[in-house]
């Protein structure tokens, strides 16, 4: 099955000589271009591509500023003459980096890793999906505090918290801030995963660890993770109903 992509360089040159490139790997279709970071999140949300190429030195908006402004990710192999951003690219799980000028042997492992990806039988026209729709299980997010980002797979969440404007999200050992409400979370997030117990915690189904009651006819969920997380009465009705056969 083919997988299709889209080039987000601000070079032109460079993104021609990358296309060309493509044109030796039929299993890549390349479906557009993008000049700039605006351009590539317009083409993401229109196209849903299953690859983008990424420039990470744009003007305006470089690659990594862009990636935190999509929702669901495809995969992600960047592609920049800058190399002291490799470091952080591989600190953040992209597929790939490629140097400029690419070498073809290079380009020739991309494809090969992502030709070892796993990729879901579908029909053509199931990756044209709504950018906006709920996220599952398995999209993966793009998560940046500071000079750290990381991409992570919505699975191994196992808390959001909220903190003021702000949301705390829990996975791993890392508990990174993102500019993200609860409630905008809690809209995109698929409910039979991901579940909010309070004003302030949305908490992964699947990363509960144990249930007890608590005051008030409330419960206290403790998270794989160790955190401890009140559901308040009138969700603890709802999770309940959630839970029984």
């Amino acid at each position: 099955m083919k997988k299709t992509a889209i080039i987000i360089d601000d070079e032109r040159l460079a993104r021609a000589e990358l296309k060309k490139m493509l044109q030796e790997h039929p299993e890549i279709e390349v479906l557009a271009e993008a000049s700039n970071a605006n351009e590539g999140i317009e083409l993401i949300q229109q196209l849903d591509p299953q690859v983008i190429f990424l420039d990470i030195q744009m003007p305006e908006k470089n690659g990594f500023e862009m990636l935190q402004e999509i929702d669901r990710l495809p995969v992600v192999i960047f592609t920049t003459a800058h190399d002291e951003f490799a470091i952080k690219a591989f600190e953040i799980s992209a597929m790939d980096y490629l140097m400029k000028p690419i070498d073809p042997d290079r380009l020739m492992d991309a494809m090969q890793k992502l030709n070892a990806l796993e990729w879901k039988e579908s029909s053509e026209g199931d990756w044209k999906r709504d950018a906006r729709q709920i996220l599952s299980s398995t999209d993966q997010v793009f998560v940046k505090d500071g000079e750290k980002c990381w991409f992570v797979t919505l699975s191994e969440i196992r808390l959001f918290e909220s903190v003021g404007n702000y949301a705390r999200v829990f996975f791993g050992n890392n508990k990174p801030l993102i500019l993200k409400s609860l409630n905008s979370l809690e809209k995109r997030l698929d409910p039979k995963f991901f579940f909010r117990a309070n004003r302030k915690h949305i908490v992964n189904l699947k990363m509960i660890g144990s249930v007890e009651p608590f005051f008030n006819g409330g419960l206290l969920l403790e998270i794989k993770g160790g955190e401890k997380v009140e559901v308040s009465r009138r969700q603890a009705v709802r999770f309940k109903e959630m839970m029984s056969l």
